[in-house]
Formats: structure tokens, C-alpha cells, sequence
């Protein structure tokens, strides 16, 4: 019985999650047929080559910042390497559009970069590449996530034992070679792991590509709704970035599945090769480099403007911005670990396989773009809201509008199918740590059902929940799709007025609340490199 009721609140908060999905691909057969005739002709095919080509272009670039980097790190000694295996985490904390603004404002024609040369290097200001074109948006977009391959390929480099580099090392293979065809191919599944974030994150990137005028599908769906009114069209075109994440995931899936990898004999840490003085400079000056490109020169130009606009943005309304962005978090955060709670629970009661497909499936909505659940959501909330006035009516109430549809009750469930996967991971891991015993033990006291939930299992688990909690509290106020397409009226987020000033050129004004998100994205970065090992 237990089992059963388990399985019956997992397959509800899967059904909740994935009815965003299900809806956009029914949604998608009612769609205009002028208008999509048109958005096929004419607007689909640029669509899928700038996505195309934006996904290439960004996974390369982080494989190539992360894999090189995490490689100097793990394997060689150099001055700084400690401090660098930390500080390369930071642009974590910058959301791509802010880091896309900040680049824009400095290398646009009429940027303080731009003015320089044309005014001290005229020669060289011709030749100067246009910031607003396909390899801007992929430069700030891979500045911005690069960390997360650093992260994976430095954990995978940090968990092979010595014997095949030994092995590659006692057959004379330079660097190079062992690199290529000994390193990455054992670091594989991890390195595998960081572009697969890589790709949903630019797959679902809209604030970035925004800056830009670069169009892809997420801008394609917005535009579909905001500029053609029409919310079947934009399913269609969410229907079509759906089905793009599906292929995704079974691929990798069928593809992590096939794979074995397997290290033989003892395993030993791998020691560090101390760089000669001119290569541990090189390694030094490439990761400072890298370094200041993503997080201090962003860092330091957004201080600068706001120390320029602090006067004007600094008031009723700024504090406004923070109460609205923290009152949502707030809501967002505290349903999202309630669910997180109650699946984990679930899945530790169970132990069944359909419990544990449905605790996978209610996972499933981290790998939504932002404007395809807005749009998914709109569709299931007016179908409910029809329901609810046809069932209030019939029940004897006047009532012609609907309820749910612009209610602040819409975004904390948005926020919920989106960052579950960030509150339930570290409850769940804290969970499995629960023994048996421990339960037996409560009910000889007779502490069983929801008292056994409430002054057993909540207190042993409560770092995974302060820890699933500032997680998500920090996805949510640095999120702006979901934010900008259903918020009510009037509740405006610092998300979205960084959206709004930068639509209008004004990146002085929006330096003030993009330094606010960068400030609370470090929380979890800052906890996340104090708990990593060093790797000595």
C-alpha cells in the first residue's frame, strides 16, 4: 500500500511536470496555417541555421576553454594553480545576458574599445570584428558556461589512476599524444556530462541571443506569440525545439549506455609535472587570461556603471525590483523543495522501478527551454481555467474570467517543473544516506507516517535542503524567459528590467541589478569551490 501511494505521488508530479510538453505537441496540429506558412517560408529556416550554428560554435569553444584548462590544472604545477582550479568557477555567476550586454556596450561601434582605436589606432579600427554577429553571441556564451566542461573534465582527470598515462609516458608519447589518445578518451563520459549542459544551456539561452538580434528558436517562439499573437504558432515552434531535446537525450542515453570504461590495477592519484619557468609563466598568463575575459573585466565594467547610474537606479523603484525578485524566489524556492521533498520520500519508500521512472520523468523539465514551458504552461492553464469557470458556473457562480490565468500561483509552479532537478539532487543524495535501521527505530517508538517524515527524516536531511534551497532560490532570480512571459502585472524582476534597459541600449542603468544577480550567483559557486577538493 505504501508502495502504491508512492507511486501515485511521483506519477503526479511527473504528469504535472511533463503536461507543459504534452500540450505544446497537441497545441502544435492547431496552429494557423497562414501564419505558419509564413514562419516556415520565411523564418524557420534562418531559425534552424543560426541554432545550428550557435549550438557548434559554443560547444567547440567551451570544449576548448574547458578541456585545456582543466587539463593545466589537474596534471602540471604552476604559480597560482590552486587559486585558479577556484576563480575559473566565478563566471558561473554571471547569467549569459549579462554577460552579453557587458561585451556589447564595450566592443560596439560606439563602445569605449572602438572609440579608442578609431581615435589612437585608426589603422587598426576597419579591420576591428562587429561584436553583433554569430561569433559575439558564441564568445559570450561560452565565456559564461565554460566552467561547467572545466568542472566535469577536471573531476574525470582527477579520478584516473597512473597507469595508462604511465604506460602512454614509458612508450616516449609527448604531451600531445597522451593527451589526445590516452586523457580525453578515459575522460570521456565526464567530459560528455559538461557539453551535454553546454548545449541545453545554449539550446535554451534567450537573453543573450536577445542582446544580440540573433535569432534562434527560443527568440522564434517568443516572437511567434508576442509578435503574431499567436500562441498555436509558437507551440509549433516549441513543439520542434521539443523534439530537438528528446533526440538529445536518447542519443546520449543510448551512446552512455554502450560505453564501458574500465581502470585496471591499483589506483594512485596522478602526480603533478612542475612546469619549467617560460611554460608555468604561459600556463599562468592562459588561465589569467581566460580569467579576466569571463569574470573580472565583466566584474569590474559593471562597477563602473553602476557607479555612473547609482544616483538614478538607486530608489523606491530598485527596492521594488528586489522585493518583487525576492518574493518570488521565496515562493518559487519554498514549493520547489516541498516537491523535491516529497518525491525524494517518495522514491526512498518505493524503491520500485515505476517509482523511480516517475521520479526521473518529474526531472525532465530542467532541460526546458524557458520560453517553450512559458508557452506550454499558457496552454495547460487556460484549458484548467476553462474548466474551473465552466465548473464555478455550473455550481451556480457568476464568474466569465479566469482564475489561474496571470496569477502570481502560475510562476512558482513554473519555477518548480523548471528547477526541480536543482532541489531534489541534494535531498536525494542526503536521503539515500538514511539506513533502515534508523526507521525501525522510530517506529519502536512509534514514530511512523508523516511524524516519521517530520522529526526523523527532516532534520538528518536538512543540509541537503539549505543546500537544494540556495540552489534554486538563485536559478529563479537570475531567471528571465519564464519571468518576462508570465509574470502578473506590475511584478517586475531585476531579470526583467535588465531585459528591458538593454532592449533599449541603456547598459549604464542595467549595470545595478545585473551586479545584484552576479553578487547572489556567487553564493553557490563560493560553496561549491569551498567544498571541492583540492585534488594533492
Amino acid at each position: 500500500m505504501k508502495k502504491e501511494r508512492s507511486f501515485i505521488l511521483a506519477g503526479t508530479i511527473a504528469l504535472i511536470t511533463l503536461s507543459p510538453v504534452l500540450f505544446i505537441l497537441v497545441s502544435g496540429f492547431q496552429a494557423d496555417h497562414e501564419i505558419w506558412a509564413h514562419l516556415r517560408q520565411y523564418v524557420l529556416p534562418d531559425l534552424l541555421k543560426n541554432t545550428a550554428v550557435l549550438v557548434a560554435g559554443v560547444i567547440f569553444t567551451t570544449a576548448l576553454l574547458g578541456i585545456s584548462l582543466a587539463w593545466l590544472t589537474s596534471f602540471y604545477e604552476f604559480p597560482g594553480r590552486r587559486w585558479f582550479e577556484r576563480l575559473l568557477l566565478l563566471p558561473l555567476a554571471i547569467p549569459a545576458y549579462v554577460m552579453a550586454f557587458i561585451y556589447t556596450g564595450l566592443l560596439d561601434f560606439s563602445g569605449p574599445v572602438q572609440t579608442f582605436f578609431r581615435g589612437h589606432l585608426p589603422a587598426l579600427a576597419p579591420v576591428f570584428p562587429e561584436i553583433r554577429s554569430a561569433w559575439g553571441v558564441v564568445m559570450v556564451i561560452s565565456l559564461a558556461i565554460f566552467p561547467y566542461v572545466f568542472l566535469m573534465a577536471s573531476s574525470g582527470f582527477r579520478s584516473m589512476g597512473r597507469s595508462m598515462i604511465e604506460a602512454s609516458q614509458s612508450l616516449n608519447a609527448g604531451r600531445m599524444f597522451t593527451l589526445f589518445h590516452v586523457t580525453i578518451p578515459m575522460a570521456r563520459p565526464w567530459i560528455f556530462g559538461g557539453l551535454i549542459l553546454v548545449f541545453m544551456e545554449t539550446l535554451a539561452d534567450f537573453g543573450a541571443v536577445s542582446v544580440f538580434n540573433y535569432d534562434t528558436f527560443t527568440t522564434g517562439v517568443y516572437k511567434a506569440w508576442y509578435g503574431f499573437f499567436s500562441i498555436n504558432s509558437a507551440s509549433q515552434l516549441a513543439g520542434i525545439l521539443v523534439v530537438i531535446v528528446l533526440a538529445v537525450f536518447l542519443a546520449e542515453s543510448y551512446f552512455r549506455r554502450k560505453q564501458q570504461f574500465f581502470n585496471t590495477g591499483h589506483h594512485r592519484s596522478m602526480p603533478r609535472t612542475r612546469l619549467g619557468r617560460k611554460q608555468a609563466l604561459c600556463a599562468a598568463g592562459y588561465c589569467t587570461l581566460v580569467l579576466c575575459l569571463a569574470f573580472v573585466v565583466p566584474v569590474v565594467q559593471l562597477m563602473a556603471w553602476t557607479v555612473e547610474s547609482f544616483g538614478v537606479e538607486m530608489g523606491s523603484h530598485y527596492l521594488g525590483l528586489l522585493a518583487n525578485t525576492f518574493a518570488l524566489g521565496g515562493m518559487g524556492t519554498g514549493f520547489t523543495m516541498i516537491v523535491a521533498v516529497i518525491l525524494a520520500y517518495a522514491g526512498r519508500t518505493a524503491r520500485d522501478m515505476k517509482t523511480g521512472m516517475a521520479a526521473k520523468l518529474s526531472l525532465s523539465g530542467y532541460a526546458l527551454p524557458g520560453t517553450v514551458l512559458a508557452v506550454g504552461m499558457i496552454n495547460v492553464i487556460s484549458r484548467a481555467d476553462n474548466a474551473l469557470v465552466a465548473s464555478l458556473g455550473f455550481a451556480g457562480f457568476d464568474i466569465t474570467s479566469g482564475l489561474l490565468k496571470g496569477s502570481l500561483f502560475l510562476l512558482p509552479l513554473c519555477y518548480m517543473i523548471r528547477f526541480l532537478t536543482a532541489g531534489y539532487n541534494p535531498v536525494q543524495s542526503n536521503m539515500t544516506r538514511l539506513t533502515p535501521s534508523m526507521d525501525e527505530a522510530a517506529r519502536l517508538m512509534k514514530v511512523k507516517g508523516l511524524g516519521l517524515l517530520t522529526k526523523v527524516h527532516l532534520p538528518l536531511i536538512r543540509r541537503g535542503i539549505i543546500t537544494g534551497s540556495i540552489l534554486v532560490l538563485v536559478e529563479i532570480i537570475k531567471e528571465m524567459p519564464v519571468t518576462l512571459m508570465l509574470r502578473p502585472f506590475g511584478w517586475d524582476t531585476l531579470a526583467v528590467k535588465i531585459f528591458e534597459l538593454t532592449s533599449e541600449g541603456e547598459w549604464e542603468r542595467a549595470a545595478l541589478p545585473a551586479l545584484t544577480l552576479v553578487a547572489a550567483g556567487m553564493i553557490p559557486i563560493v560553496f561549491l569551490s569551498l567544498v571541492r577538493k583540492d585534488g594533492n
